[in-house]
């Protein structure tokens, strides 16, 4: 009866493992699966929303990214580009596409410019992370880098803290890399955080090679996403590239300075 019961313990043991190569067999394996999550929260301009686009799309077919791709490993990636604001509002506007090569990446960066929607309220880097999690988990791709892109002008203020979303991101192999934007164009200018930059190395990012590179004047934002988008898709940084990479560290940074400075705002608008 013992070996009956070893040796049921063993089919099951292989069927499992059966099955689960199944379920990979029918995944594309790519070099690097790329989430770009951009904010789209109402503290920004139409002007500022168009710059987004347009920058992410100029920079996604310059040689520099191009080449990027077709010398990885298998010479392609999967990429996504989603928009974001609120904890529940995540928009996507273009879906997981399989790139190889620039007439690839090209067909990706023209959807990014057919039209410009609007802006969207509130500011949950949490529900944005949550939502680049689940959109991965069920891509029909399979890499061993996982890397979220996130940009954003301002710090959590809705959804649940952005720590435990980073923590569970993480938990699935992904890494998240950050591009605050540091301008001071649109409205909303009571939840800025002049030391944004430092908000997003020590609440936002984290895992292998994870990096910031703040945006403090929009006409730099193309050239910071080339940058950005380089170094998530070298197979290795570059030794010039290093001074550019602002690793996270540990420190006793307020990670929810973005709810309190939203609770304050509520208190005086409804206390005058």
């Amino acid at each position: 009866m013992a070996m009956r019961h070893v040796l049921s313990i063993i089919l099951i043991m292989l069927s499992l493992a059966v099955s689960r190569v199944a379920v990979h067999a029918d995944e594309i394996e790519v070099d690097v699966q790329l989430f770009l999550a951009v904010d789209v929260s109402r503290s920004m301009t139409p002007r500022e929303l168009e710059i987004q686009r347009r920058g992410y799309a100029e920079a996604l077919v310059s040689d520099a990214v191009v080449k990027a791709i077709e010398n990885g490993l298998l010479g392609r990636i999967a990429i996504t580009y989603v928009e974001w604001a609120g904890a529940n509002s995540q928009r996507t506007i273009v879906d997981w596409t399989l790139v190889g090569d620039r007439a690839g990446m090209e067909d990706f960066a023209s959807k990014l410019t057919v039209a410009f929607n609007p802006a969207m309220r509130r500011t949950s880097i949490s529900g944005a992370l949550d939502h680049a999690v689940d959109s991965i988990s069920g891509n029909g791709f399979t890499s061993y880098r996982k890397v979220v892109d996130i940009s954003g002008d301002g710090p959590n203020n809705q959804g649940r803290p952005v720590l435990e979303a980073r923590e569970d991101a993480l938990a699935e192999g992904i890494t998240i890399n950050g591009l605050p934007l540091m301008t001071r164009e649109g409205m909303g200018s009571q939840f800025h955080l002049e030391d944004l930059d430092e908000y997003y190395r020590h609440c936002v990012i984290g895992g292998p090679r994870s990096f910031v590179i703040p945006v403090l004047e929009w006409d730099a934002f193309p050239e910071a996403v080339r940058r950005k988008l380089v170094l998530e898709l070298a197979e290795a940084p570059l030794p010039v590239q290093r001074a550019a990479i602002e690793i996270q560290s540990q420190s006793s940074y307020n990670c929810l300075i973005g709810e309190l400075i939203w609770q304050r705002f509520r208190n005086d608008f409804f206390n005058p």
